[in-house]
Formats: C-alpha cells, sequence, structure tokens
C-alpha cells in the first residue's frame, strides 16, 4: 500500500535523525531543575475563560477557574463550585460550596461574582463565543452570598451542564482588567509569570510547585528537551514513530489513553467549489482513513463518524460514514463538471505542526489521485486560527476537544453561529438542521432530544458541512521520575494538580 510504503520510508529517515541527535546528547543530564515542566505544541490564545476555544487554552483555564459544574468520565454534568436544584423547568438554584470560594487575590467568592461572570458573557455590547450556549438564561438573581437563582425563557433540562465558564472577580470584571494575560481565579493553580507568550509559568498553591508550560512548536524540539531534561511531559502532537522509538528509553515512561478529540476535514460553505455536495463527497470518498491510522498515526486513533463518540449518551453508533472509494470520487468529480482538462483546485489551510503537516500532505496526495489538485498552505497557529474564524480557507482541518454537551451542534452548525457568535465558521446554513436543533433545544425529555441528535447527527453525514476524520488517542510521553500522572478521556490538563516529581 502506497500510504504504508512511505510512511515505512518516512520512519527510517526519522529514526536514522532521532538516532543522531541521541548521540549528541549521550552526554548530557537532566538539569537541576525544581519545576515540573510540560512542552506545548501552540501557545494559549488567552487565559480568560469567557473567551478560550482553542485546546490549549481551554486545558490551562482549567487549572487557573473552577467553574459551577464540571463532567465526569460518562459525560454527565457533576458538581465543582456548586450544588443544584432543579425548582421548576425553567428555575434552577445554585448553592456554592464553602470549601471553594475563594480567589487568588484573597477576596472572597460569592454569588455575586457568579452573577457578574455570566452576565458580562450575555452583555451584547461583549462579543464571546459561549454567548450563544447560555442565551435562554432571562435573568440571574443572587439570593444571598453562596445561593444564586437562574431564570429560564423555556425549559432546558441540561442547564446545569452548561455553567463551565470559570468564575471571575466581579471587581475585576467591572474594571475591564486583562484576565487574558493576567488571570485572577480561584483554581488550583495561580499565575506567576506570562511576560513571554511561550512560556507561562503556574503556582501550584498545595505544595507552592511551579509548574511550567513552554511552547515548542517543532517536535523533534520538544524531545531533545525532554531527554535532555529542559522539560519533564509531553502530551500529545508527537509523531507515531518519535513515540514508539521513545517508549524503548528506559529513562522515558509511554502512556495512552483512548480519546475523544474529533479531527476533521472543514469547508467554506459560501465557496463555490466546496460548497457542492458533489465535490465534498467525493472528497470524502477519497480519503483513506483505516490507512492513515494504521500506518500513519500508529493506531492511535479510531474512526469518527460525528462529533460525538458512540459511547456518548447522544452518539450514534449506528453510523458507518464514507468508504474508501477512488472510482466512487472520480464519477462524482465528473458529475460536478470537472475533469482532467478542468480540474478541481483547492487551498488546504492548516498549522505548520509538522505531524499536522504531514496528515495533510497524505490527504493531497490521495486527492491528487482522484484528480482533486490541492495546495496546502501551512502557518503558525495563530494566524492559522484567525484565518479560519474570519472564514479565510476552502478546506482546513482542525479538531475539537473537551465536547461533553450534545448542543454544541448548535454552537457549530446553526446557522446564526457564525462568529464571533459560534463556531460555524464555514458559514454553513440549512433550515433543516435550523429546525431539528430547535426541536431538541425545546424538548424536556433527554431520550427524546437524543433522538433528534441521533437524526441530526445521520443527516449531517449527508449533507457534510465536515468530514469526519477520527478520534485520537491521548499519549503522554513524560520522564520516568514524573509519577501520578493520569490521562483524561479529553485530553486535559488536570493531572498537573496532583503530579509528582520524584
Amino acid at each position: 500500500m502506497r500510504t504504508g510504503k512511505k510512511t515505512s520510508e518516512f520512519k527510517y529517515l526519522l529514526i536514522l535523525f532521532i538516532l543522531f541527535f541521541q548521540f549528541f546528547i549521550s552526554s548530557c543530564k537532566d538539569l537541576d531543575r525544581d519545576t515540573i515542566a510540560i512542552g506545548l505544541n501552540a501557545s494559549p490564545i488567552t487565559l480568560d475563560p469567557r473567551y478560550a476555544t482553542d485546546a490549549i487554552s481551554y486545558r490551562l483555564t482549567r487549572l487557573l477557574y473552577k467553574s459551577l459544574i464540571d463532567f465526569d468520565e460518562e459525560f454527565h454534568a457533576k458538581p465543582e463550585l456548586a450544588d443544584w436544584e432543579k425548582i421548576s423547568p425553567t428555575h434552577y438554584r445554585f448553592t456554592l460550596r464553602e470549601k471553594l470560594n475563594e480567589f487568588h487575590d484573597g477576596s472572597l467568592l460569592t454569588s455575586e461574582d457568579v452573577k457578574a461572570t455570566y452576565e458580562s458573557i450575555l452583555n451584547p455590547r461583549e462579543i464571546s463565543p459561549h454567548k450563544g450556549s447560555i442565551a435562554m438564561i432571562e435573568s440571574i438573581e443572587v439570593v444571598n452570598r453562596n445561593i444564586i437563582d437562574f431564570k429560564l425563557l423555556y425549559p432546558d433540562p441540561l442547564f446545569p451542564g452548561r455553567l463551565v465558564i470559570g468564575i471571575l472577580p466581579k471587581k475585576l470584571i467591572a474594571k475591564k482588567h486583562n484576565f487574558s494575560r493576567e488571570p485572577i481565579g480561584n483554581g488550583s493553580m495561580k499565575i506567576v509569570d506570562f511576560r513571554n507568550d511561550n512560556h507561562l509559568k503556574l503556582l501550584r498553591l498545595h505544595d507552592k510547585k511551579i509548574i511550567e508550560f513552554i511552547t515548542l512548536k517543532d517536535p523533534i524540539v520538544r524531545v531533545l528537551k525532554l531527554l535532555k531534561g529542559e522539560i519533564d511531559l509531553i502530551q500529545g502532537n508527537l509523531p507515531p514513530e518519535i513515540i514508539a522509538w521513545l517508549d524503548k528509553k528506559k529513562s522515558i515512561h509511554v502512556k495512552k489513553k483512548v480519546g475523544n478529540t474529533f479531527t476533521y476535514l472543514g469547508f467554506n460553505m459560501e465557496d463555490p467549489v466546496t460548497g457542492n455536495i458533489l465535490i465534498r463527497n467525493a472528497i470524502a470518498h477519497a480519503i483513506d482513513r483505516e490507512s492513515i491510522i494504521k500506518y500513519v498515526m500508529g493506531s492511535s486513533a479510531r474512526k469518527a463518524e460525528t462529533l460525538l463518540p458512540p459511547e456518548h449518551w447522544a452518539g450514534n453508533p449506528s453510523l458507518t460514514g464514507f468508504d474508501y472509494n477512488p472510482e466512487k470520487s472520480r464519477i462524482l468529480i465528473k458529475q460536478a463538471g470537472y475533469s482532467n482538462l478542468h480540474p478541481i483546485k483547492l487551498v488546504y489551510k492548516t498549522s505548520n505542526d509538522p505531524f499536522r503537516l504531514r496528515l495533510a500532505t497524505i490527504i493531497q496526495n490521495q486527492l491528487n489521485s482522484v484528480g482533486i489538485e490541492v495546495e496546502i498552505r501551512s502557518y503558525d497557529w495563530g494566524t492559522f486560527y484567525g484565518d479560519i474564524k474570519e472564514g479565510r480557507f476552502q478546506i482546513y482541518s482542525l479538531s475539537w476537544v473537551g465536547l461533553k454537551m450534545p448542543d454544541i451542534f448548535h454552537y457549530i452548525f446553526h446557522s446564526e453561529s457564525t462568529p464571533p457568535y459560534g463556531a460555524n465558521r464555514g458559514r454553513f446554513k440549512d433550515k433543516n438542521v435550523d429546525l431539528i436543533l430547535e426541536l431538541a433545544k425545546s424538548e424536556v425529555s433527554l431520550d427524546k432530544q437524543s433522538l433528534y441528535y441521533k437524526d441530526l447527527q445521520e443527516y449531517l453525514l449527508q449533507v457534510l458541512p465536515y468530514i469526519p476524520l477520527w478520534y485520537e488517542d491521548n499519549v503522554l510521553v513524560s520522564k520516568s521520575n514524573i509519577k501520578g500522572y493520569m490521562l483524561s478521556t479529553d485530553g486535559n490538563f488536570d493531572s498537573l494538580e496532583y503530579v509528582t516529581k520524584k
């Protein structure tokens, strides 16, 4: 198989290169460093939870802030800062837990701070990407210092699970404090230094240990610094050949866990080429997902047919998605009016992460084999992500992390959820999708909601605003003296609260 052969050749060259720098550092010893350092492939865009949408920002804000609720491994809402009771279908009361209500500046976290946080997201003068997920809130009323009521415009049985934004101090919200660079939260860690975009230092409060986050965009550099002892662990974003090689080293420990990080191809639906359903279907049938997962990703992923994994309560395990069928792709391309004399030409945007660029190149080759000419343009993370949010693309590839609530479909696919009011980055508009989403939103029974979402996921496979690719496993590569780090399904960094360095 062509993909497997190319991968083997690449693997051989890569291992030779790694062996070279292994020789180069063979005399190096771990640095005498008391901190715990994790190597990142990208810098956080913001440390303000009201605006965080990228994976790194999301994972870091979980360490800096606590929210009213969180989720368990089965995607069910559970109390974090507060317990709740449903007084009526449109009235929820939350009671703060006493032990968790202090900000890092020493001030007390009260119901007033909760009210101020959520009202700042709903403020029409602010542009938070999370506004749409809580648009059903009619009013927020403080009962006393620890009790707060949320009144809704309509019944929403999923409402507690929407309150996942970290709580900010009311007095600093009023002063328009720069939480993006100077976060003041109430999480397990507090800010120490973020003067350099590529180097963030947090203080772990329970033992005063410094946790460093060092951005090293090149995976080879990350591995080199791990072996030299300049960082202690790397989570994800490493080529499988390097992971397999590191797994054989006594000084390194590799851990894996099945994940639900959803990777996909997105399309600009307003573009005359990618807006054509025949072209999107042709692309879907031209991608050999199984070979990519096996030979390129080292079997560290599983095929995806929709955003939610099949084990989610609103997932649809019956979906089978697209089979690899290049001949069908060619037929669809011909039906769309293209030929060798008049070929399809597309621009595919991705980040400049080497592994993501490698995946894009393989997809480029597979599309080229059926007559679709693809130009790859790679950018640094900030530029790439900015282009995607602004709709400056034909095709792009990205991943969704931390998906818990089925109304993510509203956030991504409803016609009113275009940025900055949501994540409908492809400007997808479909009356059937809007209708199903509205019916699901108005349904008070979770079982019936689940049926709507199952139907929606089946329909999305027909209209293809995204091409689902795979759910990526979570992989931790660490020095052998790092203990207690437990991988999560969504790839969060929560274990840094407890990890130790022997």
